[in-house]
C-alpha cells in the first residue's frame, strides 16, 4: 500500500505510472498495458471531489464510465427503526455519517454530465446507476448529454427493506457518446445478480455488476480500454477492471472508500481474493450471457 500524500492514493508500488510529478488537476492516463505488469499496475485511485477529478482528466480519454454516484440523502437511507444505523454501519465519520454524498442538485449534476462526455472518447458507452427515486429526479436529465438507450433493470434476487412494496430492483442508464454496439446482442435487459449481504461498505455493489457493464461494452479490437468510475466506494469496479483485463481509473472523496478500496486491490494483487466479496453473487447461467 503507497500513500502519496493526502489527496490521492496510488494503488501499488509496483505500477509504472509516474504521479509523484504530477499536478492533482493534471491526472495521468498514459496507461499502457504489458504480459509483465502487475494487476495492480493498472489502477489509479484518487481522494478527490468528483468535479475537481474529472475536470483533471484529459478531454476524450476514458473508454467507458461506469458509476454508481452517493446521492444526497443516502446516509438517511440506512438508518432504520428510531434513528439507528444497522450493525457495522453504526462506525460514522466525525460529522456524523458514514460517506460523503453528492450534492445532486440540478446545476452539480449537469456539471458532473458535462464533464462525464467531455472526458469520454467519441462512440463511447456510460452506465449510471439509480434507485427509483433519483431515477424520477435526475435520469431525465442524461438525455440532455447523451444517447440513452436503455434502462436496466438489476434483479438483486433477494428482497430488500421498504415501508410498502419491498425492494428487489435497481436501476442502471445506459446510454452512448456517439454510436457503438454492444458486445452480443442476445443480453437481455433484467440482469439478475444476487445483492450484497453485510458487506464492509454500506452502498457496496457486486462486482459481477460491473464486470456485465464492462463486458458488454468492451471489444476484443481494443488494444488499450480505460474505465472510469468517479464514485468508487469500496472499489468493486476497480476488481471488475481487473478481472476483465482493462485498466482502471477512479475517485472519492471519502477517506474510508479510499481505505477500504486501497487494501481490496492491494490483496487481491497478491493472494488473487477479493476480501470484501468472498462469494460470486450471479450463477452460471447469468454468466455465460457476458463473458
Amino acid at each position: 500500500m503507497l500513500l502519496e500524500d493526502e489527496s490521492r492514493v496510488h494503488i501499488s508500488e509496483h505500477a509504472h505510472f509516474n504521479i509523484d510529478d504530477t499536478d492533482s488537476r493534471q491526472l495521468p492516463l498514459d496507461i499502457k498495458i504489458s504480459a509483465s505488469d502487475t494487476i495492480a499496475s493498472r489502477v489509479l485511485v484518487y481522494q478527490q471531489d468528483v468535479i475537481e477529478f474529472l475536470s483533471g482528466l484529459p478531454s476524450e480519454s476514458i473508454d467507458l464510465i461506469v458509476t454508481d454516484p452517493a446521492y444526497s440523502g443516502m446516509n438517511q437511507h440506512l438508518k432504520l427503526g428510531k434513528g439507528r444505523i444497522v450493525g457495522e454501519y453504526n462506525q460514522k465519520g466525525i460529522d456524523g455519517k458514514w460517506f460523503a454524498e453528492f450534492h445532486d442538485t440540478p446545476e452539480n449534476y449537469r456539471l458532473f454530465l458535462e464533464q462525464c462526455f467531455r472526458v469520454m472518447k467519441p462512440d463511447r458507452h456510460i452506465f449510471i446507476m439509480f434507485d427509483s427515486y433519483t431515477m424520477l429526479t435526475l435520469g431525465a436529465v442524461v438525455r440532455d448529454y447523451f444517447n440513452v438507450k436503455n434502462i436496466i433493470t438489476w434483479d438483486k434476487v433477494n428482497i430488500g427493506m421498504g415501508h410498502y412494496f419491498r425492494r428487489q430492483t435497481e436501476f442502471i442508464l445506459f446510454a452512448s457518446k456517439g454510436k457503438r454496439p454492444i458486445s452480443r446482442r442476445d443480453i437481455p435487459d433484467i440482469w439478475k445478480i444476487k445483492r450484497l449481504h453485510r458487506a464492509p461498505y454500506p452502498t457496496q455493489k457486486p462486482v459481477e455488476l460491473f464486470e456485465a457493464m464492462i463486458a458488454s461494452s468492451k471489444s476484443k479490437d481494443d488494444a488499450e480500454f480505460v474505465v472510469c468510475d468517479p464514485f468508487v466506494g469500496s472499489g468493486s469496479a476497480a476488481v471488475a477492471a481487473l478481472r476483465q483485463g482493462v485498466s482502471f481509473i477512479g475517485c472519492d472523496i471519502s477517506a474510508k472508500s479510499i481505505e477500504l478500496c486501497r487494501d481490496r486491490i492491494n490483496i487481491y494483487d497478491i493472494e488473487k481474493v477479493d476480501i470484501y466479496q468472498a462469494k460470486p453473487a450471479y450463477n452460471p447461467e447469468t454468466q455465460k450471457k457476458f463473458w
